[in-house]
């Protein structure tokens, strides 16, 4: 039998999200959309010369997401496709993964802005985002790479209400 690990949320994150079908789908298309993270007190040390990244990753729990299926349909596209070949949320390990750009800190709390997450999400992690370390330009997208922009931008906004790129 596999190792069961258990975690407990270190604070909570919070954003103007609160419909799943209006969030937009990872944080390049939230772009501005301004949310908080609000760490439990305690561990508030921890988040000590963070204001000096310019992004962080945020680790969290999927709390409203489905039941698990290893096949699932992507927000991007019509195609069924393996769970792991995508980021949807109905995974075996509801857990949530978005780069978020650091505005400010003010005690426990780090303001962000380009957050896709809903409201209310428990937070797991925090770690620095490097360019040393995360930089990887020869990256292919898989199945991602053949579809065209305009309906990328459109699905990934879902409705959230942002203005696209082209100023529309």
């Amino acid at each position: 039998m596999a190792t069961r690990y258990e975690m407990t949320p270190i604070g909570t994150i919070r954003t103007p999200h609160t419909e799943p079908g209006k969030t937009p789908i990872q944080p390049v298309f939230a772009r501005g959309i301004a949310g908080r993270v609000e760490l439990d007190p305690e561990l508030e040390p921890a988040l000590d010369d963070i204001e000096d990244f310019s992004y962080v990753y945020l680790l969290y729990v999927l709390h409203r997401a489905g039941e698990p299926r290893l096949h699932v349909t992507p927000f991007l596209e019509d195609e069924e496709r393996g769970l792991f070949a995508t980021r949807a949320p109905a995974r075996p390990n509801p857990i949530g993964l978005s780069l978020v750009r650091v505005l400010s800190r003010e005690g426990p709390v780090l303001h962000v802005a380009d957050v896709d997450m809903l409201d209310g999400t428990p937070l797991l992690d925090i770690k620095p985002f490097t360019r040393r370390f995360d930089e990887r330009p020869d990256a292919e997208d898989g199945w991602q790479d053949a579809l065209d922009e305009d309906s990328v931008e459109r699905r990934g906004r879902r409705g959230c209400g942002l203005p696209t790129g082209d100023g529309s």
